[in-house]
């Protein structure tokens, strides 16, 4: 029997002030999949429309680079989804890459005290354990955390907002041998909504969701950007001069939502 179809309705309002020409890098765009996809996405200036080009990324991630001279610069993206996909499929590359320690997710530095935590675990249950010990130790705070903080921070600070929770629950599979890689997506449900970042580990055969703020559904996630950690998944990049986010808006909503999507792992896959 084929899954019931999922429709769901995404965008984002970025308001930037760019102080000296740059190019931009937008990570906003749903990630290509099996599924049918209207969107649009544009970028305007005080001037008028600016070119925007596509770039594919890893896992159907699309990045888009925009030229963009000094002024106000917004950017209005919508898409609707309907459908939904299978299991991410499985690169034997990605095994040996997501392995290894990144700038955000130093799970060198974190053996000792990772394979201490989770001693004696394996598969599924050495992941649950992960996720279990980052939402026990872990307080969900918005502020508390600098964009350049990593997993160690958190360890130490035992605060952080999704993007330090995923990048924990990263280093700590890491840390044991596990594949581990951070996806961000747009998560309807989400409270308070805004792009959102969860971890994907590898076990049991395939690439599974783990989200130790538990703050929305998993099965209805829709997939943004993948990669090593926040390096690879940032909303906004820019390069070759300055800029200043001065406002920000994302939505997120799902109609005819299934009921489940567990694998039988009581883990689930991200769409």
């Amino acid at each position: 029997m084929d899954p019931p179809a999922v429709l769901r309705t995404v965008s984002c309002h970025l308001s930037l002030d760019v102080r000296s020409p740059l190019e931009l890098y937008l990570a906003v765009a749903v990630a290509d999949g099996p599924y049918d996809r209207t969107e649009q996405l544009v970028v305007r200036h005080d001037d008028g429309p600016l070119d925007v080009l596509e770039v594919k990324a890893a896992h159907g991630g699309r990045v888009h680079r925009v030229p963009a001279p000094a002024g106000r610069v917004v950017v209005e993206s919508r898409a609707a989804v309907s459908g939904v996909a299978g299991p991410p499929p499985v690169e034997d590359l990605d095994l040996v890459e997501y392995r290894r320690p990144s700038r955000y997710v130093p799970s060198d530095r974190m053996l000792a005290f990772a394979r201490d935590q989770l001693r004696g675990l394996r598969g599924a249950a050495l992941a649950d354990a992960a996720v279990a010990w980052v939402a026990d130790h872990v307080r969900y705070s918005p502020g508390a955390s600098l964009p350049t903080d990593g997993a160690a921070e958190t360890v130490l600070s035992r605060r952080g907002v999704c993007r330090d929770f995923a990048h924990l629950v990263v280093a700590l599979l890491r840390a044991c041998d596990v594949p581990a890689r951070v996806a961000a997506v747009y998560a309807p449900g989400l409270r308070p909504m805004d792009f959102h970042a969860v971890a994907e580990a590898y076990v049991e055969g395939g690439w599974h969701v783990l989200d130790a703020t538990r703050l929305a559904p998993r099965d209805t996630m829709l997939r943004i950007a993948t990669g090593r950690d926040a390096t690879d998944t940032a909303f906004l990049s820019y390069y070759g001069g300055d800029l200043t986010l001065r406002s920000m808006t994302v939505t997120a909503d799902v109609d005819d939502a299934p009921e489940s999507a567990d694998d039988g792992t009581g883990l689930r896959v991200l769409r």
